[in-house]
């Protein structure tokens, strides 16, 4: 009877619980608190709060590889479907007619990656100091970080460093997760009072010839010379190309059906960044 109850004990979450989990439980915790109570990114946090929680309640399984984080990451994460639904998604909800009536604001799109650069040299620079040890194949996939990008940042990590793709997903995510709270300080910092006070004037109106074409020329620009991101490039300029308002009357059936598709397809990635790799028995085990 008494190996009967310990028996019976040691299947229960309360004699399994480390601090290892607990801490990562309370991390879920209050990115669930920061989602809901001080709205900062909800579709991000949220999943990835219930995540880190599930994935860290002993005995449960939900991170391993036969739980059902797990058959999710191996489905979606692992063969890189998740972050081209996701792309598709995006395209659907992206409008290219603010950079074709303006093109000058494609040097700003251009100037932002150089953050990809700056943080690939500085996990080359890491290497300096004891205890780091990164490939040129890690600290590319570091750097991509630096282009705020999560989808990308999984998609390339899972090709050039599956084993630091959990820390680099979590790293964006939260990354972009926590720019309303970082950027502000900065804009006010180094813009003028005056130039943030500057009304936008209207662009002018892009033709519906305009819109199928500039897609068309990405595609082919990628095709040519970078091939190997045609998937990603492919899905999130494919809606104004096949699905977009100049070709099909139904736009608005296409958008929504689009953006059910990213939501859904973002909130199960999310939910395996904070299960399956922020997990610390998904890491460490």
């Amino acid at each position: 009877m008494e190996l009967d109850l310990k028996a019976l004990w040691l299947t229960t979450g309360v004699a399994n619980f480390g601090i290892g989990e607990l801490f990562m439980i309370l991390v879920g915790a209050v990115l669930l608190y920061l989602a809901i109570a001080r709205r900062f990114e909800p579709l991000l946090l949220v999943p990835i709060g219930f995540g880190a929680i599930l994935s860290n309640v002993p005995v449960a399984g939900m991170a391993g590889p036969e739980g059902l984080l797990g058959y999710i990451y191996h489905v979606g994460i692992e063969t890189g479907v998740f972050p081209m639904l996701i792309f598709l998604g995006l395209g659907a909800l992206t409008d290219f007619g603010a950079l074709i009536a303006n093109p000058r604001t494609l040097l700003l799109g251009a100037a932002a990656q150089f953050g990809i650069f700056i943080t690939l040299l500085g996990a080359i620079a890491l290497n300096y100091l004891p205890g780091f040890d990164f490939s040129l194949q890690d600290a590319a996939a570091i750097g991509i970080i630096g282009g705020a990008d999560g989808p990308t940042a999984i998609f390339l990590s899972s090709k050039l460093s599956p084993e630091l793709m959990g820390a680099i997903a979590v790293a964006a995510y939260s990354y972009m997760a926590l720019v309303p709270i970082i950027q502000p300080p900065i804009m006010k910092a180094l813009i003028p009072a005056h130039e943030r006070k500057v009304v936008m004037e209207q662009l002018r109106e892009v033709t519906p010839l305009e819109k199928i074409l500039f897609p068309l020329m990405v595609l082919l620009v990628t095709a040519l010379f970078l091939p190997a991101a045609l998937p990603l490039i492919g899905m999130i300029t494919s809606r104004e190309t096949t699905m977009g308002k100049t070709i099909f009357s139904l736009l608005d059936t296409g958008r929504s059906c689009s953006i059910t598709i990213r939501r859904s397809a973002l909130v199960v990635s999310n939910l395996m960044i904070g299960g399956w790799m922020i997990g610390t028995r998904a890491m460490y085990e």
